[in-house]
């Protein structure tokens, strides 16, 4: 294992090293994965498999979220506003001008992490006070997002929470995924399975109307591995809401033993396991990418050029009782776990 700290504009990028010659880098500007570079054998060169920027710039000025830690509520509230101890609080409407996204018009991909490195357990730990009233939320939050690479190429987060007033959290990381390697093309190809036989239905905004629906016979039921592709231009009326796919999936079973999803590239053979003790994942197929210029590789990333799969509890969960709770009460200690692992020859 090795690490290099090197800068990156106003921040500093961080680059572990496996025994396998794996790479995971690392920028403290929005506690963002900035690459994952997979030594492929029948490759000229290692693959990176997440879309971003080369450099400070591209971050900064970018509007996708690339790699980022979003917060302090990841995915939409409606409205910008919602409930708690008999308080209402405003929230910043960035999204159409009517509900919030990812924390806002200053969300946490925004900002500049402290950082330490741990070379012992091949990790980086990054650090945020989020202030009381931040973004409009209750109550100063410590958070803390911890990245661990492993020789069996896993890249592991941890996120670590504590907040010294009653407050929603719903952190996740937003990396988009191509197998295939960042700037090559859409990922219509990949086969995606999802352990998940549930979705939150959507309205016209992307916001749960409530509704559970069961994706038994949907475009939505990746229980069975499919391509990306293969129903994504369904008349199905959440498709079209979605503009494709864009929809909180809610898993049968959270776990760090079984993978929740199953991602495969036939382009290079690379296979994505993603893990997590979450109850849910937003399933995204970068249905806007193309509309912000700028990649590493100097291309423009075309529409469904890039996968997330965001771990997360459920979008506007503190408008809806019903779905589980994400509020940390005071002095509370709030931790989750996510893991990708990728598998190659």
């Amino acid at each position: 294992m090795s690490v290099n700290v090197a800068e990156f504009g106003e921040a500093r990028l961080i680059t572990i090293t496996n025994k396998n010659d794996f790479e995971l880098s690392l920028t403290n500007y929005g506690a963002a994965i900035q690459a994952i570079k997979v030594p492929v054998t029948h490759q000229k060169s290692k693959v990176d498999v997440i879309l971003g920027y080369n450099d400070y710039d591209g971050y900064v000025q970018g509007g996708s979220f690339h790699g980022s830690v979003v917060g302090r509520y990841g995915n939409r509230i409606a409205g910008a506003t919602f409930k708690l101890n008999g308080e209402t609080y405003e929230l910043d409407k960035n999204e159409n001008g009517k509900q919030t996204l990812h924390g806002g018009f200053d969300g946490y991909n925004k900002r500049i992490w402290e950082y330490s490195v741990d070379n012992a357990t091949n990790s980086v730990t990054f650090t945020l006070i989020s202030p009381d009233g931040d973004q409009g939320y209750p109550g100063t939050a410590e958070i803390q997002v911890t990245y661990t690479l492993t020789d069996c190429n896993k890249v592991k987060l941890h996120y670590h929470v504590v907040t010294d007033a009653d407050t929603p959290v719903n952190l996740t990381n937003h990396s988009f995924f191509n197998l295939a390697g960042e700037a090559s093309g859409d990922v219509l190809d990949h086969v995606l399975t999802l352990k998940s036989s549930a979705i939150t239905a959507v309205d016209a905004d992307a916001i749960p109307t409530g509704a559970i629906l069961d994706v038994k016979g949907t475009a939505f039921d990746f229980t069975s591995k499919k391509k990306v592709g293969q129903d994504i231009g369904s008349n199905e009326e959440q498709i079209i809401l979605g503009g494709g796919y864009d929809h909180n999936f809610i898993l049968d079973k959270p776990s760090l033993e079984e993978p929740f999803a199953t991602v495969y590239s036939d382009a290079t053979g690379i296979t994505l396991n993603a893990y997590t003790n979450l109850p849910a994942v937003q399933f995204y197929s970068g249905n806007f990418l193309g509309e912000n210029p700028g990649s590493k590789s100097g291309n423009i990333y075309v529409k469904r050029g890039g996968l997330c799969l965001e771990t997360q509890f459920y979008p506007d969960s503190p408008n809806h009782p019903d779905f589980p709770s994400t509020i940390v009460k005071a002095g509370e200690v709030f931790e989750s776990d996510t893991v990708y692992e990728f598998v190659f020859k």
